[in-house]
Order: structure tokens, then sequence, then C-alpha cells
């Protein structure tokens, strides 16, 4: 499975993919949501971890972006300030899940797993 991370907080970001390479996930990180789009150009992402607020371009953005050059790339959002209407916002826009930091890996691996099993499902 690839994975991409992609959240503005460089020592977390890069720490999360370190944590998830070591795991035996296929992970590589940005720091900005423009970043993200051209990453998703490149090479297709089975899931993207994206962080909602960033900024520039926010993560619901980030992912109507890449759901139109690779609509079956599964989404988490990751955030570290969380509201109902974040929550919601997230969901009616597609997102698999929608998680807060601090996030504990192994629960970030499973949601991961589901939202790429999710993704699956959708395109077959």
């Amino acid at each position: 499975m690839r994975i991409l991370l992609v959240d503005d907080e460089v020592e977390l970001v890069s720490a999360m993919a370190e944590r998830l390479n070591m795991r035996g996930v296929n992970a590589d990180y940005v720091t900005c949501g423009k970043s993200a789009v051209e990453k998703a150009r490149e090479c297709h992402y089975d899931v993207m971890v994206v962080d909602l607020r960033m900024p520039g371009m926010d993560g619901i953005e980030v992912m109507k972006l890449v759901k139109e050059i690779s609509p079956d790339t599964g989404f988490v959002f990751l955030t570290g300030y969380g509201s109902e209407e974040q929550k919601s916002a997230s969901e009616a826009a597609g997102a698999n899940c929608y998680l807060m930091k601090p996030v504990k890996i192994s629960l970030l691996m499973e949601k991961i797993d589901a939202a790429a099993q999710a993704a699956c499902t959708l395109s077959e």
C-alpha cells in the first residue's frame, strides 16, 4: 500500500512517515496542499492522510483536487482543532475518516487500512 501524508508540521509528518515505513507501509510525505496535488499527478496513492487546517490549501480542497486526478484514493483527515462542524464538513466532502491529533500509530494504521478497503470497494 502506498500512502501520502500531508501536514504543515514538518516534525510530525516526517515522524509519522518514518513510523509507518517501519511497519511496512510505503509512506511519502509533503508539507503543503499544493505539493500533495503535484504528488498525486506523479503517482497513485491508495490513501492520503491530510491535515484539515493548513496554510494556503486546506485538506478538503486537497481532497477535491486529488479526487479529480485519482477518484479511488481514500482519505483520512487529521486535525488538532476538531469540531462537529469540521467533522460534518469532512464527511460531507467524502472523507473516509476524521481523527484528532495526536493519534496513536495503531489507530492510524487501522483507519488507513479501512480507507484503502473502502476506496477499493467504491472503484470496483
